[in-house]
């Protein structure tokens, strides 16, 4: 019968291929963080901006920059009530690595007055 040698051979280098496998994971994740952070401030830049433009009178506007500034597929809400707006942005973060985390970004502004049209009385 042969000898069957050291039952502990090979046990390092499992060892060092899960460890691998984790490390990887975890720097995935750490990625995965980041791109999703940098999105969140995109979203957040971008209701920024649309509440600007919305409460200028310029919805059209707003629409284009949302779908320029903020990430692909990002949603535009718009709110309006007593005189003030309210824009909420809302996207997944980008490569789906993050399942059920939803970014969002909001901004308020005060609607501007309509100008007066030229020639009405004061």
């Amino acid at each position: 019968m042969a000898a069957r040698g050291d039952p502990e051979r090979g046990a390092v280098t499992v060892e060092a291929a899960i460890a691998v496998g984790a490390l990887i994971f975890v720097l995935g994740m750490a990625l995965a963080a980041l791109v999703a952070m940098a999105d969140q401030l995109r979203c957040v830049d971008a209701a920024r901006e649309a509440a600007r433009l919305v409460a200028r009178g310029d919805r059209q506007l707003a629409d284009q920059a949302v779908a320029e500034i903020a990430p692909a597929g990002a949603r535009l809400a718009v709110r309006t009530e007593s005189g003030t707006v309210e824009i909420e942005v809302r996207a997944a973060p980008a490569g789906g690595l993050l399942p059920g985390v939803e970014l969002r970004g909001s901004a308020y502004a005060v609607l501007e007055p309509e100008p007066e049209a030229p020639g009405a009385p004061p």
